[in-house]
């Protein structure tokens, strides 16, 4: 029997990361939640165990994947979602005289043509809710923090997408959000193995400092997953639309980049750290 519930369907729901962050405050605000992930046995007993969430197998990057999530959610909801959070994605942290083409390909697959994907299975469901699709992006697609140009242009590539959709969605009545996040405390960088940088990289000298960014420091005072899905949930709950910065001094990372990105670009750490190569 369909759920009377709002219903909210999030991807990349392995525990200790955002997405599982979102689903537990959803399911919190009364959403039947889909629970997402490649691995299902990653996303924590505590959330699978609750009542009201489903847990899915899905895959971003497989078609057949997505269309067995899109009947899924159909038989449980009467064919409608009320919210698509594309949560899931990837990182790099690489100089890009070092970095793989196809390793970046992938990941323009995970963190642009995967949400896309999602949005065009579901839109159906979507647009019969009168629903909200949220995109994750970052704000490395607005300040380009260096050292991690495939990463940042995979953001920037999601974030004017999803702005996009905004203006192309709204007439079928349903709402666009993106999350320009700044630091949270996840497990990303627990799951994240970057490759060694080669002898011959002119980046040699400062490996140290790269493979020290791969560790977590950049989540160095970040703010709790929950505290951040706390801040998302509000605002999709409130009818938001268009850009919502969250995350570790969110309001000054937006400041710097509407007043001057580029200027201020060299106070980062990892612009002070290439002076050494």
């Amino acid at each position: 029997m369909p759920s009377p519930r709002k219903s909210v369907l999030i991807t990349g729901c392995s525990a200790g990361g955002i997405g599982a962050a979102l689903a537990e405050v959803f399911h919190e605000k009364g959403y039947h939640v889909f629970a997402t992930a490649r691995s299902p046995s990653k996303i924590s007993g505590t959330l699978s165990a609750a009542a009201n969430v489903t847990v899915l197998t899905l895959d971003v990057l497989s078609s057949e994947s997505i269309a067995a999530a899109v009947q899924s959610v159909e038989k449980e909801t009467d064919g409608t979602l009320d919210v698509l959070v594309n949560n899931s994605g990837g990182g790099a942290i690489v100089p890009a005289l070092d970095a793989s083409i196809e390793d970046g390909k992938r990941l323009f697959d995970l963190n642009v043509w995967a949400p896309l994907a999602m949005l065009q299975a579901f839109a159906p469901l979507l647009i019969k809710a009168k629903g909200c699709v949220v995109n994750n992006s970052s704000a490395n697609a607005y300040l380009a923090m260096p050292l991690m140009s495939l990463y940042n242009s995979s953001k920037a590539a999601i974030a004017i997408a999803s702005e996009t959709w905004r203006a192309e969605l709204q007439p079928l009545g349903v709402r666009t959000v993106t999350l320009v996040t700044c630091a949270v405390k996840t497990e990303f960088f627990s799951n994240y193995h970057g490759a060694e940088l080669p002898e011959a990289s002119r980046y040699f000298k400062i490996r140290d400092f790269i493979y020290g960014l791969r560790d977590g420091r950049l989540q160095a005072g970040a703010i709790s997953s929950r505290q951040y899905a706390t801040k998302v949930v509000r605002e999709v709950e409130r009818g938001t639309v268009g850009t919502v910065w969250a995350g570790t001094n969110a309001f000054l990372a937006r400041l710097t980049w509407w007043l001057s990105p580029q200027p201020i670009l060299v106070s980062f750490p990892s612009s002070r750290a290439l002076r050494g190569v």
